[in-house]
């Protein structure tokens, strides 16, 4: 389909609660879907929102093989997630360093569960059931965020821990976000 551009921090859009998905076969959905893939690949991403491209639907896709962004992270699968909830297992957080399609160029530290379970479904409509943990667990909850009207540097505690990526890792990829 296409590639769209990226809403970013500071678009209200981005601010507020996305409404859940009704219409499971919709075209629009399935076309919401591509350009959500098209986009995300594009700009070698770890996950992308519906509210980032400027629709305020409950949909979420996420999946990371190897991407220059997070070159140590650990394999996510590509998965669609429509109007997802979390469970949170135990309380136990990790820090972590997260950056942000519509936050370009900036990374934060940020506290995540290290473990959760989250459900909803598929463009099939068929049920998703994971119980994940670690680096899989921080991208289901940096784009759940997004739902709700939430960006990571919401979340950062120190701010000290929150700047440009060219200037926190200057001799790494990082910086291109």
């Amino acid at each position: 389909m296409a590639i769209k551009q990226v809403l970013k921090m500071g678009d209200q859009l981005l601010l507020k609660v996305a409404e859940p998905v009704h219409d499971f076969k919709s075209q629009a959905l399935r076309d919401l879907i591509e350009d959500m893939q098209d986009t995300m690949h594009a700009l070698n991403g770890a996950g992308l929102a519906a509210p980032q491209i400027g629709i305020s639907l409950r949909v979420v896709i996420f999946g990371v093989e190897k991407t220059p962004r997070y070159p140590d992270a650990e394999e996510v699968p590509y998965t669609i997630l429509i109007n997802p909830t979390l469970i949170l297992i135990d309380d136990e957080t990790e820090e972590g360093w997260e950056g942000c399609l519509s936050v370009p160029g900036m990374r934060g530290i940020v506290p995540r569960f290290k473990k959760l379970r989250y459900q909803g479904y598929d463009l099939n409509h068929n049920p998703i059931d994971r119980t994940v943990s670690d680096f899989h667990a921080r991208v289901v909850q940096h784009e759940c965020d997004h739902l709700d009207g939430v960006l990571y540097p919401m979340r950062i505690e120190d701010l000290s821990n929150f700047g440009f990526s060219d200037v926190l890792f200057p001799d790494s990829d990082l910086q291109d976000d």
